[in-house]
């Protein structure tokens, strides 16, 4: 068989059933081999929504994501996408072209080294330069980004190798890769300094991370909070992992997370983080948290521990093992009564209910607020990056993990829509699939309407629309004296035209009073719809300042 059959095989081999792609001359073996599987290739409009989409469908089905681009531009196109995977620990198999092998390395038409050009953002890379190796190189592939620290992993393949005949051959089992060793159980010793740690702790409280969710450990997790009655709070990759309405969960905490949930974190004695990178995002003074507490740092990845800040305690491990050796030698602990109470004080202080007034605009909070209660919550909610995802994030009720798809790690525009594409093929009507965009991101994933529309693909599109690129508006309004510079989005679409155009029924709400019935009416829907919410441009995203005073909209 031809070596793009090779390929098409062990994918099938893996369990593979969609690849998102865009076909050139490099990787065209391969999407001609697909057409006669049982692999249903998706063509996009853009590789990097290509890109997007797997880590979707990955995020929902837990298992690697698989994208597919050409050589030279099509390669480059989809390392934003990349990147964004890696960032957020999403595995993903990137299947790459390239062109014939005794032209590479001379500047060939559509020529790049693409496996360079991410290695500081894959697992691992791959150029193939023998087809006898593709099997397992493709085995190795899945097995590099579904195991461990979860992440991307490209292959690169030369076109004639693609074309060139081969015999398959006998496969050797159990993929053992030199170099590449798994993580075995946490050290007991460690394991028992955090239970002792814990047991003598006055105001101990737990970071949930997205370690928790990728481990699959919520269930284990829920458990250990139900038991030591510890107080939560999360990064935003940990959002789901306890439940919103959760009597212990307090809400998402750095640069753009809520108040109550920052105070309660900084106010511990004991700060046991499980599964996060902390991030500048999540934990800006880390020098202050090392002085100011004692911290346990659990993660898979030992290159994590250490890396930002120097813990009490290090633990390295998978969450769900440390927290299964962890639970038999906390029985009996529950969090000081006064430190619970404390930390309640705190939620009804700097809990407030969203402005719901009307005002000549919709707010975007209680827009979400009205969502989650319409929704039951119970849909896969996809953000764009800026003042939409940390809207989400901090007023959406979620329930469960995996819920929020989002890019927390690298922040990337044009990540939502095609992210939610993704994860409406995954989820195949199991759940409702929700973008939730801003009028400037938005206008970067556009053309994958045509993705949903070709591929009959439901998703509902939330598009708070201000004019604005709202976040760096609200940095120039606070940081530089109002001087807003390149922050006007002039010359765009009339969006509800723009889905008509497309076959997309639509929808605009711009009051309060209208919010119920205009998410009535999207939900109700068949098929993908797109509701444009008109909001303030200058609706803050966190609590900076005061909804009830916001500028009218004549005064703007």
């Amino acid at each position: 068989m031809t070596g793009a059959e090779m390929v098409v095989k062990t994918l099938e081999k893996n369990g593979v059933k969609v690849v998102f792609g865009y076909p050139g001359a490099a990787n065209c073996p391969i999407i001609d081999k697909l057409s006669f599987s049982s692999i249903k290739h998706i063509l996009t409009r853009n590789e990097q929504g290509a890109a997007h989409m797997a880590s979707g469908y990955a995020r929902v089905t837990k298992k690697a994501g698989v994208c597919t681009a050409t050589s030279g531009p099509g390669a480059t196109n989809l390392i934003t996408g990349i990147a964004t995977a890696y960032m957020d620990s999403v595995p993903m198999v990137a299947l790459t072209g390239q062109v014939v092998s005794s032209l590479i390395g001379k500047d060939a038409f559509q020529e790049v080294d693409i496996t360079g050009a991410t290695l500081p953002f894959t697992k691992h890379s791959y150029l193939v330069k023998d087809g006898l190796e593709i099997p397992k190189v493709v085995n190795e592939a899945f097995h590099i980004a579904n195991t461990g620290r979860p992440g991307p992993v490209l292959i690169d393949f030369p076109m004639d190798i693609l074309k060139k005949e081969f015999d398959y051959p006998e496969e050797d089992g159990e993929v053992n890769i030199r170099g590449y060793k798994l993580i075995g159980k946490a050290n007991e010793s460690q394991v028992k300094k955090v239970a002792e740690a814990i047991k003598g702790a006055k105001k101990p409280v737990i970071l949930a991370g997205g370690g928790i969710v990728i481990s699959d450990a919520v269930n284990e997790f829920r458990k250990f909070v139900k038991e030591t009655n510890i107080p939560v709070v999360s990064t935003m990759m940990g959002i789901g992992t306890l439940p919103t309405d959760s009597p212990r969960y307090y809400g998402m905490i750095g640069s753009h997370g809520v108040k109550r949930a920052n105070m309660i974190f900084n106010r511990a004695d004991l700060v046991i983080v499980m599964g996060s990178r902390l991030g500048d995002r999540t934990v800006a003074n880390v020098k202050g948290l090392e002085q100011g507490n004692k911290l346990i740092h659990i993660d898979i990845d030992p290159a994590e521990i250490g890396k930002n800040t120097q813990p009490y305690i290090p633990v390295v491990g998978d969450i769900k093992d440390v927290l299964e050796q962890l639970m038999p030698q906390i029985i009996g602990f529950k969090a000081d009564k006064q430190w619970i109470e404390e930390a309640e004080e705190l939620r009804s202080r700097f809990t407030h209910k969203p402005f719901s007034d009307d005002n000549g605009y919709v707010n975007p909070k209680y827009f979400l607020n009205v969502l989650s209660e319409k929704t039951n919550s119970d849909v896969y909610l996809s953000t764009e990056v800026g003042q939409n995802q940390i809207w989400c994030a901090n007023n959406f009720k979620f329930t469960s993990p995996r819920s929020l798809l989002t890019s927390g790690g690298f922040g990337t525009m044009g990540y939502g829509l095609p992210a939610a594409i993704g994860a409406s093929v995954a989820a195949a009507g199991a759940k409702p699939v929700i973008a939730v965009m801003g009028d400037g991101s938005f206008q970067m994933d556009l053309p994958e309407m045509g993705t949903m529309m070709q591929w009959d693909i439901p998703v509902k599109m939330v598009l708070f629309q201000n004019h604005r690129l709202g976040m760096v508006h609200e940095h120039q309004f606070l940081l530089y004296k109002s001087n807003y510079q390149a922050v006007t989005i002039d010359g765009k679409p009339d969006f509800s035209m723009l889905a008509k155009a497309y076959g997309i029924d639509s929808g605009v709400v711009t009051e309060n009073s209208g919010v119920e019935a205009a998410i009535d009416k999207m939900m109700a829907a068949d098929g993908s719809y797109l509701l444009v919410v008109n909001v303030s441009p200058f609706e803050p995203t966190g609590d900076a300042l005061n909804e009830a005073t916001l500028p009218k909209k004549e005064d703007n």
